[in-house]
């Protein structure tokens, strides 16, 4: 029997909720299709950081290395910096292990209320670079606390990272429906967004069997919004990938349904799965955090391990959950986050 080894890290604020129902599910659809699951729990997060002042331990990144995939809850607490937060957990565990790609979904799915008059058909990929672009170290603070106070912030975009992302968004547009639309703004940053569409135009030129299109960060907002099923495959660097992705999901009715997955294709490190809706502290330890988002995440660790079939069945519950109106208050449902477990694990015959 084939068994994998996944280092959780439930984190912060509802995190841990909506872990241990995805767990559940995982573990259910596991035993079923003859594979095993091995958790390696860590406690890293905010409260870790109270107690030793680091988010995680000095060897975190060794200690969970050779796991077969990182599932990963939600970071964020009150009181505390998000920048902190972040770089302290969330961004080192991307960095070290190559995660370059982040890969964000938003499909509707029927039974869903959302804000659009028609959201019926969407079905989008957003392709996200996620270790270079704007979300750089590069930069500084000079005369702090003074007027002449400022600071410097240097995006970093490489031929080698814009390159690979493009084609992990060529692959992926090959299995789908062959349309890709990469997200600049080169009207207005001069450098990086125009060398970012020239690499990307010498890929479109190797792959010209593909539909592309090229679209102005601000108008795709509004075409998300105006016309999402356009799109298909869209790929963006790492600023331009968080924001539009927030967006798609609220097209699709909720963050609550947005699973990501933090990928390394080469699969020389773990790659990571977490929802996108982040540690929600208003909710937490009520009872009624939607856990959708974080059992789509689990779908794609499974997809991600091999386990196509395991990957399917658990969407396939989601899908089932949501058009019977099994949901959480903020899908417009009474249940409770432990009543969904129970709803998805009929769906799965557990």
């Amino acid at each position: 029997m084939t068994n994998y080894r996944i280092a959780t890290i439930g984190g912060d604020g509802i995190g841990p909720e909506v872990v241990d129902v995805a767990r559940t599910a995982v573990d259910a659809v596991a035993r079923q299709e003859g594979f095993g699951i091995e958790w390696e729990e860590h406690d890293w997060g905010s409260g870790f950081y109270h107690e030793h002042g680091r988010m995680m331990p000095e060897d975190g990144l060794a200690q969970i290395g050779e796991s077969d995939a990182i599932f990963f809850g939600a970071v964020g607490e009150p009181g505390l910096p998000d920048a902190l937060t972040l770089w302290g957990l969330l961004i080192p565990m991307r960095r070290e292990f190559d995660q370059y790609v982040n890969l964000r979904p938003a499909r509707f799915v029927p039974g869903v209320r959302t804000p659009l008059v028609d959201a019926e058909g969407i079905d989008l990929l957003i392709v996200r670079e996620n270790t270079e672009g704007e979300y750089s170290e590069q930069g500084g603070r000079f005369g702090r606390g003074t007027p002449r106070e400022f600071a410097t912030q240097e995006a970093v975009f490489s031929r080698f990272g814009i390159e690979r992302i493009t084609e992990y968004a060529v692959a992926a547009a090959r299995e789908r429906s062959g349309r890709v639309t990469s997200v600049t703004k080169s009207n207005g940053i001069i450098h990086s967004m125009t060398f970012w569409d020239e690499v990307v135009q010498e890929i479109a030129a190797r792959n010209s069997d593909l539909e592309w299109r090229s679209v102005l960060v601000d108008a795709m907002a509004a075409e998300l919004v105006l016309r999402p099923r356009a799109h298909d495959v869209i790929v963006c660097s790492n600023l331009f990938g968080d924001i539009l992705s927030d967006l798609a999901s609220a097209t699709i009715g909720s963050l609550g349904l947005a699973a990501s997955g933090s990928i390394n294709p080469a699969r020389t490190a773990p790659s990571l799965f977490e929802s996108v809706h982040g540690s929600a502290p208003d909710i937490a330890g009520k009872g009624i955090a939607n856990p959708l988002a974080q059992v789509g995440s689990a779908a794609m660790m499974l997809e991600h391990l091999g386990q196509q079939r395991a990957a399917d069945r658990v969407k396939n519950a989601i899908d089932a959950v949501i058009r019977a109106g099994d949901v959480t208050p903020d899908l417009g449902g009474v249940l409770r986050t432990k009543d969904v477990e129970q709803a998805l694990l009929r769906e799965l015959g557990a």
